[in-house]
């Protein structure tokens, strides 16, 4: 079994303890100052502690917290050279973390479908190891990246979740506004995206030719589709993405400045 340390047990770090405590090759060790938060993963995990000390002896410890902490935390812990860390931290590159750790670095944007085994993330390629190949396809699929479109990525895949629960949420209270009660308005809207999504992952074909193969001639599905080809949603959705973007370009010329 592989030690993995998650410290930061906020959202993000507790869905990965979650997900990652569902298989049986790791040893959890969790770690927050907050005991309410440790509280929350304590059943999840073999170890829950305060102490960085602790933390630092498992062979992966993750490093989930936001970017302003994330250096000087880094800093404290004391890991050797046959150790990897593995930071979760938007806009902190590798190169900023390495000078302060003797451990391989491996830079992670992952997001809260951890939990339950449906994350999507992205990761350095330059740095990767095997074993934190095994442990993000444990909860999910990944990518391996260019470290340089890591903005893009974090846009993407790490705030890419809200935009669905919006869209999500609005074809919801679509089903609500036309008389389904909320929880089967919820069901229908909820599985649809993700079946939707995963056709998409296991079809050959391409997302346009999957609109087309729904848009029966006169029917149903191609009325709504006109509705959304003359509108502005899919510049909306783009303008979104390049919003996190940006923000994520921000905080990574911040880290540096640091």
């Amino acid at each position: 079994m592989t030690d993995v340390s998650v410290i930061g047990c906020g959202n993000m770090g507790s869905a990965l303890v979650k997900g990652l405590s569902k298989t049986d090759d790791y040893t959890l060790t969790a770690c927050d100052l907050d005991p309410d938060a440790l509280d929350s993963v304590a059943e999840y995990c073999s170890t829950t502690t305060s102490d960085l000390d602790v933390a630092a002896e498992s062979d992966v410890v993750i490093v989930a917290l936001k970017p302003d902490i994330v250096q000087p935390v880094v800093a404290d812990l004391d890991l050797s050279a046959d150790q990897t860390l593995v930071s979760l931290a938007a806009g902190v590159s590798t190169d900023t973390l390495e000078p302060h750790t003797d451990a391989t670095v491996v830079r992670v944007m992952p997001n809260l479908a951890a939990e339950t085994e449906n994350m999507a993330a992205a990761v350095t390629e330059h740095s990767v190891t095997d074993t934190v190949r095994e442990i993000l396809d444990a909860v999910g699929e990944f990518v391996e990246i260019d470290e340089q479109q890591m903005d893009i990525a974090t846009a993407v895949n790490g705030s890419g979740p809200a935009f669905v629960f919006y869209l999500l949420n609005a074809m919801k209270q679509a089903g609500v506004d036309g008389g389904l009660e909320d929880d089967e308005a919820k069901t229908l809207a909820a599985q649809t995206f993700k079946g939707a999504a995963e056709t998409v992952l296991q079809s050959d074909q391409s997302i346009d030719d999957l609109i087309d193969a729904v848009c029966s001639p006169k029917g149903t599905t191609i009325e709504g589709m006109d509705v959304l080809w003359d509108s502005d949603a899919d510049e909306a959705v783009v303008d979104a993405v390049s919003a996190a973007e940006r923000r994520s370009k921000e905080l990574a010329t911040e880290s540096d400045n640091a």
